[in-house]
């Protein structure tokens, strides 16, 4: 079996394993670990030790959702009836219909296969498109072409068609960018890792026409949202710089998460520095959905290196709380958001996930009471992903925060929330 080459340093996982009950909870006694100790033995990586002793025996009930349930909750995004289109932006609903029409299961070599060929479709278009000298139409056909290999990986490339799947979507998103105004520059930033680690970061740079060393923000997503699909117009027309990257543990990232998987960004701040056409000293980071865990950590443990941060929806304490876990299973997210979660942090399943979870806990680390940077808070109130009692919790703790909370569920999607949060960086960025 050909190996997946975005998984470096993770160990073989089968999301798609089926409980012995379809569509229904079934029990796993799980080790919860204490929260990491600096000087602990294995604390460096942040792998979960199991020959360690544990502090508690847990019971988790594992949820897998029916696929009937699973096609309505897509369908019903692909036809913007929820307020979160994740991952149809540029999808046509009713070929995501016909997609659902041919598929029974989850299967994701099915899975795969079926919004593959959506894609291919597109693709054969744009490139019809390209030879009669059509660049607009070859854009948005090479734009629906990526959009289905993204559809056809989802939620992870935690599979082989999986992972080919976001190969051709990556390539697809590259002959879509060629007809991009301002251009995308593919930069390639040298990464010292730890053994089995990749030794590069590939990230995605736009620069502001008629600009002269503008403010960058790196922006990154979550565990299913890659640099490919970080739309940045919005700062652009601004005049900012965006570099989109992968946050550890997804896309091309050269790392899975951990403990420590902030180090990913050193090199990155190091390079805005030394690179002549931004101003690296001015930096804004923005982390979106379990991405914004990393923005919110590394505005307390990078604070010297960056103007302002920005957690859209990401966890800090509750989300990683076994009682958490187990209640998201059955929330915004359409399916797997637990394995997905575990698949970027390396390990080897839910159970294992739970179990090495409460070790993330930015309040357990000690974190959230330290000087940070300007950091703003943005989430839906009634989020059933990540929990709005995290963002709260940020005001209860450390330096005064920014933040706007809206209507709605994960992430907070509505017409206001890009334009404020894009605001709000700008003016830090100015300050």
């Amino acid at each position: 079996m050909r190996r997946d080459p975005d998984a470096r340093g993770r160990r073989p996982l089968d999301l798609h394993r089926e409980p012995r009950r379809r569509g229904g909870p079934w029990r796993r006694t799980a080790h919860v670990l204490p929260p990491h100790v600096p000087g602990l033995a294995g604390g460096a990586s942040g792998a979960p030790a199991r020959a360690r002793s544990v502090a508690a025996r847990v019971t988790f009930t594992r949820y897998v959702r029916p696929y009937g349930e699973v096609r309505a909750i897509m369908i019903d995004r692909a036809h913007g009836r929820v307020a979160n289109r994740n991952p149809f932006e540029f999808a046509d609903a009713a070929e995501v219909e016909r997609a659902f029409a041919g598929l029974r299961s989850l299967d994701p070599a099915e899975w795969a296969a079926a919004f593959g060929a959506v894609a291919t479709e597109h693709a054969e278009r744009a490139r019809a498109a390209e030879g009669r000298g059509d660049p607009a139409t070859a854009k948005t056909e090479w734009l629906a072409a990526y959009n289905f290999e993204r559809v056809a990986r989802y939620p992870a490339p935690s599979s082989p068609a999986k992972a080919a799947a976001y190969a051709r979507e990556r390539a697809h998103y590259a002959n879509a960018a060629r007809f991009f105004d301002p251009p995308l520059e593919i930069v390639r930033i040298p990464f010292r890792g730890r053994p089995g680690e990749g030794a590069e970061i590939v990230a995605h740079l736009r620069l502001p026409r008629g600009r002269a060393r503008p403010p960058l923000v790196m922006h990154w997503g979550g565990i299913d949202s890659y640099k490919e699909d970080r739309r940045v117009e919005p700062y652009l027309e601004r005049g900012l710089a965006v570099l989109a990257l992968d946050m550890p543990g997804t896309g091309e990232a050269p790392l899975r998460g951990s403990l420590d998987a902030e180090r990913l960004w050193d090199p990155l701040f190091d390079w805005a520095v030394a690179r002549g056409d931004v101003d690296g000293t001015r930096v804004a980071i923005v982390g979106g959905s379990t991405g914004g865990y990393w923005a919110t950590k590394l505005a307390h443990t990078h604070r010297e290196r960056i103007r302002a941060a920005v957690n859209h929806g990401g966890p800090v304490h509750e989300a990683f709380t076994e009682r958490w876990i187990e209640r998201s299973q059955r929330g915004d997210y359409p399916f797997e958001l637990v394995e997905t979660l575990a698949w970027a942090f390396g390990l080897g399943g839910p159970e294992e996930y739970v179990a090495f979870a409460p070790r993330l806990s930015l309040l357990e680390q000690g974190l959230l009471d330290r000087p940070c940077a300007a950091l703003l808070c943005v989430n839906g109130v009634d989020d059933t992903v990540f929990p709005i009692a995290d963002h709260e919790l940020l005001l209860r703790h450390g330096e005064p925060k920014a933040a706007r909370f809206f209507p709605g569920g994960h992430m907070g999607n509505t017409p206001q929330t890009t334009p404020t949060i894009v605001g709000w960086v700008d003016r830090e960025l100015r300050r």
